[in-house]
């Protein structure tokens, strides 16, 4: 390890730019001759457009134009489409509703896009959006998931009956019934996963501009995945060919998955620009980013589990209800389905797995995937489940949990995953240890005199991330293969540009990708440079989501790295006059094994484009391109445990201690990785005890604000404890398994278990709110 290379605590690079306010976003890009456009959006969660008048919009102050569905139906761009068919278990694909950029007919959700208004500033765009005259005839709406299948509600689309998308079951039933049936023991629960509103820091935002003289389209766009954003542009909505179209995402106010997908802003910008001959920029409101981003979670699940009389599980059965909003976005199908279903297995070994999954359309934000996607959803199920079963059994969580490891690897579970290496045990009692578990009933005790009851929880998680082989998902119904690729240049004079199809919108892409290259070549950390982010730089990619950044992007750049020493070292054996296999790379020079002849680095770069002495038939330069596609998923496991004191007589909840024990594989920057955790603590937290989105009963969102929906904030955290052992992954070059999510999937649970056992109460729902927790005490005392 040198002391910028992998394993090394490396300070990030891009945070320089951050931190004194030179970071470059969406909103700081200007175009000569650009213009400003707001949408007029729907105050109906369910209506029918009757009629829209724009005149009075159209004679206002700056206005250039105001744009209505009707126009853009006619210049024929396409509906939004969800990319990853699922088909129902009786064989019939999902009933995928239109969605047209700009509603012409119908609108499903407040804040679907009906009409866009371009003018010369924001203020008189806005001005002119509320000018905008729109008839509707209001329908009845439908929030709830489970009340939009009853008979009598409203129907969303035609295509879904009853508003069901699908009913799509994974595992086998028959062999779940018979585990069932020779149950010593069975623990049953309905679990809600609450909605959550993402709330990045940085609004979405896109700018578009068509070029009549080129007859070519750019969008500036906050996205995660700019190639597939382009991609689906051009074959999907027909905004442009894709030699036509440019899309540069460039330094991304963070993500969490909600900007993964393509909305109907940026399609409808770059339309708008050739419609009205002027670059045309939107930046989301607060609000509208409240109303319009896709929102996380929305599960309504009943489970039951079955053990035998030494509480070994036997069996499990999930049926779930996925509230996935007015359309379907991009991944919505696949995160209720083999993101969530496949994980029901947990760390645990389990013979017989049955999950049903009813996916529904509701009158609210179209629900996709958020920070972790699924595996969220399937941990607190399965945690939530086992701190239950522990109680009803009377034996300690850690035991049960203990009893019932997956030990033997690999491991085929049979919800299709086969986990590839663990040491789930190592992660268990390194949190045990971290946070005094046996030592809990004195401070329990000592809580108690103080008039506050002490809870301590467990959750024990496990994720399928590295989003894994295209052939695989391809034949689950993904869209796109899920490879990454790289290319990785060495200039002239050894400085080396790295172009990746994987994005940074947070991650520190530029330190750890760097540091592979320091790594193996010796060439100083300022001297190597990350491009990303743009589809006219950098070769087709597969953007950042699901921790793949490292497990999949990093393996690309590998293999890339491969390529280019083995012509290196070629180049230096031949101005050494040495055998080829005699060469190593030290300390940024090609060296002789074994004595002290050397050519630097930058000599060796020089000699690749000078030319002049390169052995026979050797073609100049030094670059190269890998693309890499993952054999498996990869599977990071941990262990957290969260301690809580709660006032009885308010609810209020503080979390007195939070402990993580990870299993990421091997890591490139273990204070990246720490920060990663970190991050995703505070949003499992948030969820757990803080965030909801609502819904009245007519569609609006009561939660559409700061005001309204809590974020948490640092007097809400504790100081975290964290630490990582290391069962290297086997499916890829360096043994990561990615460590974006994890912290998000395995804390909600952690917290709730701890606060139920704080009040002696199972029945808790998130988020638990001081109200929500009061609540439950008093009806434990009844």
């Amino acid at each position: 390890m040198g002391i910028e290379g992998v394993g090394a605590r490396v300070a990030r690079k891009e945070d320089k730019r951050f931190i004194t306010g030179a970071g470059r976003y969406v909103d700081d890009m200007v175009v000569p001759g650009m213009k400003h456009a707001a949408f007029v959006r729907s105050p109906h969660a369910h209506a029918q457009i009757k009629k829209i008048d724009v005149k009075k919009a159209q004679d206002m102050p700056g206005v250039i134009g105001v744009l209505t569905g009707k126009e853009l139906k006619a210049d024929g761009i396409g509906n939004i489409i969800c990319g990853w068919m699922i088909h129902s278990k009786d064989g019939s694909p999902m009933k995928m509703g239109a969605w047209s950029p700009l509603a012409f007919d119908r609108v499903r959700y407040v804040g679907d896009a009906v009409v866009i208004v371009v003018a010369e500033t924001k203020g008189q765009a806005r001005d002119a959006a509320e000018a905008v005259e729109i008839t509707y005839k209001e329908l009845k709406a439908v929030v709830d998931a489970s009340r939009a299948m009853d008979k009598g509600a409203p129907q969303i689309h035609p295509e879904a009956d009853n508003n069901l998308i699908f009913d799509w079951d994974i595992g086998n039933a028959d062999d779940t019934a018979a585990a069932f049936e020779k149950a010593a023991h069975v623990v049953k629960m309905d679990i809600i996963n609450n909605r959550l509103v993402p709330n990045a820091m940085e609004p979405r935002a896109a700018l578009g501009h068509y070029d009549k003289a080129e007859d070519h389209y750019t969008c500036w766009t906050t996205s995660q995945n700019p190639h597939v954003a382009r991609l689906v542009m051009s074959a999907f909505y027909n905004v442009a060919p894709e030699n036509k179209l440019r899309v540069i995402a460039p330094d991304v106010g963070g993500g969490f998955g909600s900007k993964i997908y393509i909305y109907p802003e940026e399609i409808v910008c770059l339309w708008a620009s050739k419609k009205t001959g002027v670059p045309v920029k939107w930046v989301a409101d607060r609000t509208e980013s409240f109303l319009t981003d896709a929102h996380g979670r929305d599960h309504h699940t009943h489970a039951e589990m079955a053990f035998d009389k030494d509480h070994k599980i036997l069996g499990l059965k999930v049926e779930t209800k996925a509230n996935l909003g007015a359309y379907m976005s991009l991944f919505s199908s696949a995160t209720p389905t083999y993101l969530y279903a496949t994980l029901l297995s947990g760390q645990y070994n389990i013979p017989a797995i049955h999950a049903n999954v009813k996916a529904i359309y509701t009158n609210t934000a179209p629900v996709d995937a958020y920070r972790g996607a699924g595996r969220p959803e399937a941990t607190f199920v399965m945690e939530r489940m086992m701190e239950t079963a522990a109680r009803q059994f009377g034996v300690s969580p850690a035991e049960l949990r203990r009893k019932n490891f997956v030990t033997s690897f690999p491991h085929q579970t049979p919800v299709i995953m086969c986990y590839d290496a663990g040491d789930y045990a190592a992660s268990l009692d390194a949190a045990m240890k971290a946070s005094d578990y046996a030592g809990f009933a004195k401070r329990k005790a000592a809580a108690a005199k103080k008039g506050l009851l002490r809870g301590i929880g467990m959750s024990c998680y496990i994720e399928a991330c590295g989003i894994a082989p295209s052939a695989a998902v391809g034949s689950l119904g993904a869209g796109v293969g899920l490879w990454e690729s790289a290319e990785v240049r060495v200039n002239a004079v050894g400085t080396i540009e790295v172009l990746t199809g994987s994005h940074s919108h947070g991650q520190g892409h530029e330190t750890t990708f760097a540091q592979l290259v320091n790594e193996r070549f010796g060439v100083p950390l300022d001297s190597v440079s990350i491009v990303h982010g743009d589809t006219d730089k950098v070769q087709m990619g597969m953007g950042t989501y699901g921790s793949r950044s490292g497990a999949v992007g990093m393996s690309a750049i590998v293999k890339a790295l491969d390529k280019v020493e083995a012509k290196a070292k070629k180049i230096a054996a031949h101005l050494l006059e040495a055998d080829e296999s005699d060469i190593v790379i030290e300390n940024g020079a090609l060296k002789v094994a074994g004595t002290d002849k050397n050519v630097p680095w930058f000599q060796m770069a020089l000699a690749a484009y000078t030319a002049h002495n390169l052995p026979g038939g050797m073609e100049p330069g030094l670059k190269e391109t890998a693309f890499y596609d993952p054999s498996n998923f990869t599977f990071p496991a941990g262990c957290y445990i969260c301690e809580v004191e709660v006032d009885p007589e308010t609810g209020m909840t503080k979390i007195v201690q939070f402990v993580a024990a990870d299993d990421f594989g091997n890591i490139i920057n273990p204070m990246i990785v720490e920060g990663q955790v970190h991050g995703g603590l505070a949003q499992g937290i948030g969820q757990a005890l803080l965030e909801g989105a609502h819904y009245d009963n007519s569609g609006q969102l009561l939660t559409a604000s700061y005001m309204d929906y809590t974020m948490p904030r640092a007097g809400d955290l504790p100081s975290f404890k964290v630490s990582t052992s290391n069962t290297p992954c086997p499916g890829n070059p360096l043994g990561i398994k990615g460590c974006g999510e994890a912290g998000a999937i395995g804390s909600p649970p952690a917290v709730i278990n701890a606060i139920t056992d704080a009040i002696g109460s199972n029945d808790l729902a998130m988020p638990a709110t001081p109200s929500t927790v009061w609540a439950a005490i008093r009806a434990t005392k009844h």
